[in-house]
């Protein structure tokens, strides 16, 4: 059952997110006792990518609450997660985390592999928020009893999305580097120390830094994204975006120098940061990508390829599409109604529901028109609606895709014929832009 269901979130997980990474995988160890500590960002979707994605079975650590709703409880013990009993809610008895603990450390004992959120709670801050002890009080627990040649070790995770509330975005799994956890003495039963651990969730705190995006302010975040990619975009069209992994390197080396900059050079920080504003105004007046300012795009040759294999992808995929339109449409409102309603504002939990809905109300679409087929032309013809329908959500979805980076790419290219002078001065203000950043860079780096 964990097997199906793992391919059936990851096939959920790849829908949602038009692009998956994961990278530093070859960091996991192979085989032997391993606590995942990640950051917790967005909801349920940040355990479904580590249980889909991560290359080591794994119990997750889980807030007791939700094995007492009826689905996403039934999935917590499918994928076998173990409950945390928090003083913050309600019915919750957190004198049954000793049972909690034994629990994990018996897994690790096994040579099996746990995962904590140790933030607590998922959240839409700037920066991690305090960690909690119980992976290291978890971790000494086990380390007293574990032989030296598979010793405990220790795997940062960092979640990564772009934009995490926003259908068809992009996500990363970054794993850091592990490692050992060093045991300390203890009697059977006995608590570890206060004093280690305190070290090590310092130590894990340090470790989640170095995996995820930290900035005081949420500012930061919204300027240096918008500098990435002034920075990452080329003049010619590449053939192969960047990877993931890259943009959030360049993100990583963007946000250290913020606070420099800021700080040491405060006119010319203000200055850049206002010429990026203009620079985007300008863009989204012109209804343009930033990736389609990119003059190598447009000579005869290309954009004649370019033309001819859209309109085949579009005239191919138009009939299933109109259907999968008019079918989906009513669940695709609702979902996107439902998620907003129960969110209220929480971006951390706008895409689980999202995605919950989703999982209730498209198989539902499906269920209704398989019934109405079958009334209307019997039985075979009604399962066999049921077996097309998901494929023509699929369909349209492709379809509105294609179509919107046809638009997009329709209004650069009109832009650089009839008005080369404005596409010109957006593609000189780039790159003096990143020319600046750059220079800004080099400061840094000999302050």
């Amino acid at each position: 059952m964990r097997t199906f269901f793992r391919a059936l979130f990851g096939l959920i997980l790849r829908v949602f997110f038009r692009r998956i990474e994961v990278s530093g995988i070859e960091r996991v160890p192979e085989s032997g006792p391993v606590i995942f500590v990640l950051n917790h960002p967005s909801g349920l979707i940040d355990p479904a990518f580590l249980l889909c994605l991560a290359p080591r079975r794994i119990s997750l650590l889980a807030k007791a609450p939700l094995f007492r709703m009826p689905v996403i409880g039934f999935f917590c013990r499918a994928f076998e997660a173990i409950p945390v009993h928090r003083r913050q809610d309600a019915g919750s008895d957190s004198s049954q985390n000793r049972e909690t603990f034994d629990t994990a450390r018996g897994v690790l004992a096994r040579g099996g592999a746990i995962a904590i959120f140790p933030e607590g709670v998922s959240h839409s801050d700037p920066k991690l928020r305090p960690l909690k002890t119980g992976a290291a009080r978890i971790a000494f627990g086990v380390a007293r009893g574990l032989s030296q040649s598979a010793p405990l070790r220790i795997v940062p995770a960092g979640l990564y999305y772009r934009a995490k509330r926003t259908f068809r975005s992009v996500a990363l799994l970054y794993f850091g580097e592990p490692f050992v956890v060093a045991p300390v003495a203890l009697e059977p039963g006995e608590e570890p120390p206060a004093g280690p651990v305190r070290e090590l969730t310092a130590r894990i705190e340090r470790a989640l830094a170095a995996v995820t995006l930290q900035a005081e302010q949420a500012e930061a975040h919204s300027l240096v994204e918008r500098a990435q990619r002034i920075v990452s975009t080329e003049d010619e069209a590449p053939p192969s975006p960047p990877s993931l992994a890259d943009e959030f390197a360049l993100r990583r080396r963007l946000l250290a120098g913020y606070d420099v900059v800021r700080e040491q050079w405060p006119e010319r920080f203000a200055a850049l940061a206002t010429r990026i504003d203009r620079y985007e105004a300008a863009l989204a007046v012109a209804g343009l990508d930033p990736q389609q300012l990119a003059p190598g795009r447009f000579t005869p040759g290309r954009v004649a390829r370019y033309v001819g294999k859209a309109v085949l992808v579009l005239v191919l995929l138009l009939p299933a599409a109109l259907v999968g339109v008019v079918v989906h449409y009513p669940a695709y409102r609702a979902v996107g109604f439902v998620a907003t309603g129960m969110a209220k504002g929480a971006e951390d939990a706008l895409a689980s529901i999202k995605v919950l809905a989703a999982m209730l109300l498209f198989p539902l679409t499906w269920i209704g028109v398989a019934a109405v087929v079958w009334l209307g032309r019997g039985l075979e013809d009604g399962l066999l609606a049921l077996a097309i329908a998901p494929l023509t959500a699929y369909a349209a979805l492709l379809f509105f895709e294609r179509l919107d980076r046809i638009i997009g790419g329709a209004r650069a290219l009109s832009l650089f014929v009839f008005r080369r002078w404005a596409f010109l001065r957006l593609l000189a203000e780039r790159h003096a832009i990143r020319e600046e950043i750059v220079a800004l860079g080099r400061a840094v780096e000999t302050s």
